[in-house]
C-alpha cells in the first residue's frame, strides 16, 4: 500500500513539473529532438556525430560566429545545398560542395537548425517554422 502511494506521488510531481514548462520550452524539446532524428538521418554521416566535419572537406557544425552571420542562409544551405568549392569556417577553407536536401519541409529544417544551433557548443535558441520558412522564401 505504501509504495502504491509513493508511485502515485511520484507521478503526481512528474506531472505538475511537466505542466509547469512554458510553450517556449516545450516547442523548443519538440524541434530540439525532431531536429535530432533528422540529424542522425541526413547529417551525421559527412558533419559526425559531434558536428566535427571531416578533414578539409567538411565543415564542422561548432563555430558558433559562423551560424549566427549566416543564419538567414543556414535553410538555403540545408534545403538547395553549398555549390562553392570553398568555404571558410573558423579561419580554415573547406573545399566540396554540400548535396541538396529538397525533400526536407520548412518545418523539418527549422527542426534541423534548432538542433544544430543549440549542439556542439552552439547556443541559437529555438529558430520557428515562421523564421525557416520566410528564410526558405528568400533563397536564390
Amino acid at each position: 500500500m505504501k509504495l502504491r502511494i509513493i508511485a502515485f506521488i511520484g507521478l503526481l510531481l512528474c506531472v505538475v513539473v511537466v505542466s509547469c514548462q512554458s510553450d517556449a520550452e516545450q516547442d523548443f524539446k519538440r524541434y530540439y529532438t525532431g531536429g535530432a532524428a533528422i540529424y542522425k538521418s541526413k547529417c551525421q554521416n559527412c558533419h559526425g556525430a559531434k558536428g566535427e566535419g571531416l578533414l578539409n572537406l567538411i565543415p564542422p557544425l561548432t563555430d558558433t560566429a559562423y551560424l549566427k552571420k549566416n543564419k538567414a542562409k543556414l535553410g538555403c544551405f540545408i534545403k538547395y545545398g553549398i555549390k562553392e568549392t570553398i568555404i571558410t569556417i573558423n579561419g580554415k577553407a573547406y573545399e566540396g560542395a554540400m548535396p541538396a536536401n529538397v525533400d526536407l519541409t520548412a518545418i523539418e529544417i527549422a527542426k534541423l537548425l534548432t538542433y544544430v544551433g543549440n549542439s556542439f557548443g552552439n547556443k541559437m535558441g529555438t529558430i520557428a517554422f515562421e523564421e525557416a520558412d520566410a528564410d526558405l522564401a528568400k533563397c536564390k
